[in-house]
Parts: structure tokens; sequence; C-alpha cells
């Protein structure tokens, strides 16, 4: 199993161009969480370090959570949370200020964790209204269907393809029951029951969406080492970034 180690305790900063960034991104992420995820960090930190080079954007990088305060991100117009969230009250506060003055927010898989004992309102407010319900076990590729190919984040993506091997998350209720999201993609029903010890047996299951209120787009896809493996979903990660970081 490939084993990538990624030392990132002071922000670092990855742009090389002369030119003005088209955008700044401080991307948080832990190397003490479940090992699944940071397994994905390890993958997805460098491809963006990579496209940032390539499409002249920022991409800082930090493990210090302390870092998501009023003076750090003040110099960001973007925040991706990789494979954590939110540690305490004094950051949940910094980074609701952060959205609601016009910040734009990147999350995957277990960065939108949140259920009844979260208590931050505000935040599956954010989300759309869904509260984690229930997982698949052990972690599959899943069958999606791609409910708008023509959007910039999932432009070029067909009707139906089959991403690679990640846990899927299932929310109560529904995001897409909320008039203000947009899904751009869903897990197929004919995947179910899904899991083999923890199943998703039924029910609408959106995987990628955007809350239109906000500058956001969550993104199910985040567990293990095999998510960064399929070439025509690395499109879709390198079209996400850059349509959240620049949008007006």
């Amino acid at each position: 199993m490939k084993q990538i180690f990624i030392a990132s305790l002071i922000i670092v900063s990855f742009n090389t161009s002369a030119q003005k960034p088209i955008f700044k991104a401080l991307a948080f992420y832990s190397t003490n969480v479940e090992r699944d995820h940071v397994q994905f960090a390890n993958d997805i930190v460098p491809f963006y370090q990579q496209l940032a080079k390539e499409k002249n954007f920022v991409f800082d990088t930090t493990t210090k959570w302390s870092k998501l305060n009023d003076d750090t991100l003040k110099n960001y117009q973007l925040v991706v949370w990789v494979n954590e969230f939110a540690q305490n009250e004094e950051q949940r506060r910094a980074f609701e200020k952060f959205i609601n003055n016009g910040g734009a927010w990147l999350g995957f898989h277990v960065s939108a964790y949140n259920d009844k004992d979260t208590k931050w309102p505000w935040f599956v407010d954010f989300l759309g209204g869904g509260v984690f319900y229930n997982n698949n076990w052990p972690p599959l590729a899943a069958k999606l269907i791609v409910d708008d190919n023509k959007h910039p984040v999932t432009k070029g993506l067909p009707k139906k393809y089959t991403a690679p091997i990640s846990e899927w998350y299932i929310w109560k209720p529904s995001p897409r029951l909320n008039k203000d999201v947009k899904v751009l993609a869903t897990l197929d029903p004919v995947n179910y029951p899904f899991g083999k010890k923890d199943l998703i047996r039924e029910g609408d299951c959106p995987v990628i969406w955007t809350n239109t209120k906000y500058k956001m787009l969550y993104l199910n896809m985040g567990h293990g080492d095999q998510v960064v493996s399929n070439p025509m979903q690395n499109r879709m990660f390198a079209n996400a970034i850059l349509w959240v970081g620049m949008k007006k």
C-alpha cells in the first residue's frame, strides 16, 4: 500500500508563478485521524499542489486547525476541509464569518459529518439541511448518476460512471429537498443494498452538491488510497476547486 507522509505543521504555500494568482486557498487536514482519511489526504493534497502550479492559484496547507481564525482566513478566498472539521466554537465562529463575508468552501467526505450531538445548526443549514444518517461498510466502488454533466464541476463526466472505492454517507433529510441545493451527482439506487457489514438499503443519496446560497461545494468522496485513482474523476476534482475558488 502506498505510503506518503506529508508534513505540514506550518502553512506551506504552493504557487511559483510571477503572475497574480487567480485565488488563494488554505487546506486544513489532520494526520491523527482515521487511517483511511489520512491516506486520502496523502493523495489529494499533492494532487492539488501540482494543480496549483499548473493553473496559477495558491494552495496553502496546514494541520494546525488553530489557524482557522479571522487573522489567517482574511488572506484567503477559499478554505478546503480535507479530512476533518472545525474543532471548537472559536473556529466555528471564524468559519461562519469567513463564509458569510463571501468566502468559499470545498469539503470532502468526513468534513461534513454532523449528527444529533454536533449542535451546530448554522453548519447544518450551510450543508443544505442534511444530517448524517448511515454509511456503507466496507468501503466500495460505487455506481453514480451524474445529475448535471454540463455544470462546470461535472462537465465531461458521462451520465453514469463507477467511482473508485470509498465509504459513502447518506443524509436525512436528503439535501435535494432543499430548494437552494443543486445536486450534481447521486448514488445510483442499483447499488442497493450497498455494503456488507453496514448497509445503505434505500433512499436518496446525493454525493456531490452545492448550496447555492453560499460559495460551497461538498464531495462525499474521501476515504482510503483509491479515491484519486480515476483520471476522469480526478478531472472533476480539478474542476471542483477551480469552480468554487473563482466563484463570484
